[in-house]
């Protein structure tokens, strides 16, 4: 089985990788499906991934040289295929008498650990994925089935020899792992940061951490595709190209000037005004008037904000990149409108995305009266109260100040 310990840090430190790759689609997704960002929710997402890799280092690894010689030596045995086989093994291997003595049994300690290797997909499964119990059943047996065929065929052949047990126990255990995980369940309910507010469609105050949020995604997306523009180009020249070293002369191209013009210049101009990570968190800039910024201001925003901030490090003044993002994180706290620097400087103020939309679509409906619904008689000589509808783009208004 390896060192237990050794098994769960490299799940833990892939899962770490697995979530900065996923960083930006899983906030995208949970905007979108959810509503909003829930640091609850997104823990166990987390403990998702971790979960899938604990699954690999704790079945799988670590692997033997399996040469010809340690084959020889080392293969494993036939499969095991005799249900309930673990009852002989833990006769064989009991040591003593006594309840501590149970507990230490090698044979007990395997079934529980498999049991309990199982139990998070249950637990996974009928929570966040909302699934029955023999749906949850059957994808722990095929889940196990597909680990302990892995193990037989040396991981479908690509070792020399098989290096774990096929065991039909495991598989037993297993099953019964997810099963006892499906009535678990409800226990990841007690995690808090889970709920929604409201409807996935419904818009929600502009806050401080969705401002700072939507900036992180910004410089998380821009760098990413930066090193992806980087690599991408060292592969062309050295693999394809056979030259010594990648094109150091076009550095500020694919590190600064196409993920910078795409990300936080183009995106917004050709759309509702947003940048890619404002348009991830469902937040835009407004102009004056309620509608989508103009050009100059558009500029102007793009200099006190995220572009300019790529600009400085562009040109190597780092320190100053430093003070204008300090600067920007503090005026996305205060004033309460969470305007940010870009936006006080280029006169915009920043609204959720799904308002914005709610306005231009009441704005556009047909206005024509509705029937009147039936109401009991007034007094005469009294006129009657006729209250506008509230227009569409209060609704940002009104959300601005509950929040």
């Amino acid at each position: 089985m390896g060192d237990p310990g050794m098994s769960a840090l490299m799940a833990f430190l892939g899962g770490t990788v697995l979530a900065a790759l996923l960083f930006v689609p899983y906030i995208a997704w949970s905007y979108r499906k959810r509503g909003q960002l829930g640091l609850g929710h997104a823990a166990l997402a987390f403990g998702l991934l971790v979960y899938a890799l604990a699954l690999w280092t704790y079945t799988l690894l670590p692997v033997p040289d399996t040469t010809a010689d340690w084959c020889t030596r080392n293969a494993v045995r036939e499969p095991q295929l005799s249900p309930l086989r673990f009852i002989a093994d833990f006769r064989e291997e009991q040591i003593g008498t006594g309840l501590g003595a149970v507990l230490r049994n090698p044979a007990l300690l395997q079934v529980v650990f498999n049991v309990a290797l199982f139990v998070p997909m249950g637990m996974f499964g009928r929570h966040m994925f909302g699934r029955g119990l023999p749906t949850v059943i059957v994808a722990g047996a095929l889940t196990s089935l597909f680990i302990e065929f892995t193990q037989l065929t040396a991981v479908w052949g690509l070792f020399a020899c098989p290096y774990r047990l096929f065991d039909v126990d495991d598989l037993l255990a297993n099953t019964a792992g997810a099963a006892l995980g499906f009535g678990l369940a409800p226990l990841l309910r007690l995690l808090p940061g889970q709920r929604v507010s409201a409807a996935p469609g419904d818009p929600r105050p502009v806050t401080t951490a969705r401002r700072l949020l939507g900036m992180a995604v910004d410089v998380v997306s821009v760098t990413v595709f930066s090193a992806l523009l980087s690599v991408g180009a060292n592969v062309v020249w050295i693999v394809l190209l056979g030259a010594q070293e990648g094109p150091r002369h076009l550095d500020w191209l694919f590190g600064y000037a196409l993920p910078v013009g795409l990300l936080i210049l183009l995106v917004p101009l050709l759309g509702n005004g947003a940048t890619f990570g404002q348009r991830v968190v469902l937040i835009n800039p407004v102009g004056p008037d309620g509608g989508k910024p103009g050009l100059v201001r558009m500029l102007v925003r793009f200099a006190a904000g995220s572009g300019g901030f790529f600009t400085l490090n562009a040109l190597e003044l780092g320190a100053l990149a430093s003070l204008l993002m300090l600067v920007s994180a503090v005026l996305a706290w205060r004033p309460r409108d969470h305007r940010g620097l870009s936006g006080l400087v280029a006169g915009l103020r920043v609204v959720d995305t799904r308002a914005a939309e709610r306005a231009v679509s009441l704005g556009g409906e047909d206005r024509s009266p509705a029937p009147e619904e039936p109401h009991e008689p007034r007094p005469p000589g009294r006129a009657r109260s006729v209250l506008p509808a509230p227009r569409g783009r209060d609704v940002q208004r009104d959300l601005d100040r509950r929040g």
